[in-house]
């Protein structure tokens, strides 16, 4: 076990999980006959991903005492994992997004100013299952939801005397209809991800973030304390920065039917690497396994493939995997029968 994954306890998922509405079949909002009822959280949906590899996993978060919130907690625990601490707020709603397809993308409208979610403070951090957790799994959404949010990560992320008795993950994951247009984010988000252990952030958004000619090496600059960051360029490959080196490995092709949901289902595969104490290469493969998952579903959390089949491909030699990469030479993709198309980022 890496020396900054502490201890044996399960990982902890903090953030806002919302009910999400989206036509059904999808199309534009305003020509839409019916509307399709899901859930939608950066934070639960790596703990769904968690729990499908078979971690212990709870999600931490606050909802509404209403149907939405009932609906939102039953999805959670029905993937394994636990909601139990999961606070109902009397006086405060779930928060609610709505989905307009477009063939430009899709639009989200956000309902959450106000949510219960966004009354989340630091208090959180000295209860259970916070204080006996081994990893913290937090995202920059979180940050942008309100100023109670934002003194949570704050605190989560600053190191008392003797070190924090968990380590953090933190994905970048910037939003920007939930930030104010005057550059905070950049300035937020990069002093949030500079602090934590393990680090998530697309390249396309760190360049939006950061600066638009960017490099992975030039990310790793910018964020040089992290233990491990992980730079995710899109479907092309995803390179760990580490104390041991850097490490690139291709993604897989695949048919993507909606792109929300894979960068987190990445993560919380990449994360199983880690806790399982694998090579990094081989914890990236996992990410990108997860991350297909999420790619074939409309939807943010889709079936892993077959045990067996995940392990086989985990287990082939570097240039086998390469072939089985967005720019490898095979006609058709590993786990699906279409090249892979790049799609926008998704919410929440």
């Amino acid at each position: 076990m890496k020396p900054w994954l502490r201890g044996a306890g399960r990982v902890v998922c903090v953030g806002e999980t919302m009910a999400a509405l989206s036509p059904d079949p999808p199309q534009a909002l305003e020509s839409a006959a019916r509307l399709r009822l899901s859930v939608a959280g950066a934070e639960s949906n790596v703990a769904m991903y968690l729990a499908d590899h078979g971690v212990p996993v709870a999600w931490l978060s606050a909802l509404g005492d209403d149907a939405l919130g009932r609906r939102v907690r039953a999805a959670v625990a029905a993937a394994g994992v636990d909601v139990s601490h999961v606070r109902t707020d009397a006086h405060r709603p779930t928060g609610l997004m709505l989905k307009d397809p477009a063939p430009t993308g899709t639009r989200v409208h956000y309902y959450r100013t106000g949510s219960a979610a966004s009354a989340l403070g630091p208090g959180l951090l000295d209860e259970e299952p916070a204080g006996s957790a081994s990893l913290l799994h937090f995202t920059g959404i979180t940050a942008a939801l309100s100023p109670s949010c934002r003194a949570l990560l704050d605190a989560a992320l600053a190191p008392p005397p003797a070190g924090r008795p968990h380590a953090v993950s933190f994905d970048v994951n910037h939003r920007p209809a939930l930030w104010p247009g005057d550059g905070s984010a950049a300035t937020v988000l990069r002093a949030l991800a500079d602090r934590a252990d393990i680090v998530f952030v697309g390249l396309d958004e760190a360049q939006a973030l950061w600066g638009a000619d960017l490099t992975g090496s030039a990310v790793r600059a910018l964020l040089p304390r992290p233990a491990v960051l992980v730079v995710k360029d899109g479907a092309h490959a995803a390179t760990a920065f580490t104390e041991d080196g850097v490490h690139t490995v291709p993604a897989l092709r695949t048919t993507v039917v909606e792109p929300v949901g894979a960068g987190d289902a990445f993560a919380a595969g990449f994360l199983t690497g880690l806790l399982r104490d694998v090579p990094v290469p081989r914890a990236l493969r996992l990410g990108h396994l997860t991350a297909v998952s999420a790619l074939q579903v409309t939807g943010d959390h889709g079936p892993l493939p077959d045990p067996a089949r995940i392990e086989r491909l985990l287990a082939l030699p570097d240039d086998a995997w390469a072939a089985l990469g967005a720019s490898g030479s095979r006609s058709s993709p590993p786990l699906s029968g279409r090249p892979l198309r790049s799609g926008p980022p998704g919410p929440p």
